[in-house]
């Protein structure tokens, strides 16, 4: 199968947005209405792309290895940026922020759980990674909390502790997978 199918080129596309969502956070300027939701309209546009490329893979049945690997990635560029992006630009009027600490704890997680995978691949050889439920429920409530702080809900810091909630469990849940792969293997 071609490895540049629609879906990995949506994908892709996920991926070149990451700069303009930079750019538009960086030029904000509050007397400016339109570029106070441009980061708001990229970021759904890159969230819906995330939903378009799975959907396609699934019913076009053009899941590739380099999807597997492309769509995570894509997630992690996006979400990533964002949430450092809100917590460290100082242009941002306080109602676009982040508190740092939540930034931290979303990107420990990813660095752990990337940590994890190279140590086990490194001591175990390949690994077979895939998304739990869980997993799923901490992308999508830390896409929701992101979306949230850009479009100003005042309720938004209860999205960002909630995500904040699932980033621990997922993360203590991956860390568990992640052992017993490596107790299953010394067997």
């Amino acid at each position: 199968m071609n490895k540049m199918n629609l879906a990995n080129r949506i994908t892709i596309a996920r991926i070149l947005l990451i700069p303009f969502f930079i750019a538009s956070i960086f030029y904000y300027k509050p007397e400016t209405q339109f570029l106070r939701f441009l980061p708001a309209i990229i970021f759904g546009l890159s969230m819906t792309t995330d939903a378009v490329d799975g959907f396609i893979a699934r019913v076009l049945k053009q899941k590739t290895q380099l999807g597997t690997i492309l769509d995570p990635i894509a997630d992690k560029l996006l979400l990533s940026t964002a949430f450092i992006c809100l917590s460290m630009v100082n242009n941002l009027p306080p109602f676009f922020r982040l508190p740092p600490w939540v930034t931290i704890i979303v990107i420990s997680r990813d660095i752990i759980i990337i940590l994890g995978c190279v140590i086990i691949h490194h001591l175990k050889g390949a690994i077979d990674i895939r998304p739990t439920v869980l997993g799923k429920v901490t992308t999508f409530s830390q896409m929701i909390t992101i979306i949230s702080v850009l479009l100003h809900f005042h309720y938004s810091y209860v999205a960002w502790n909630v995500a904040v909630v699932f980033t621990i469990l997922s993360g203590i849940e991956y860390v568990m997978i992640g052992s017993k792969m490596m107790n299953d293997r010394e067997k």
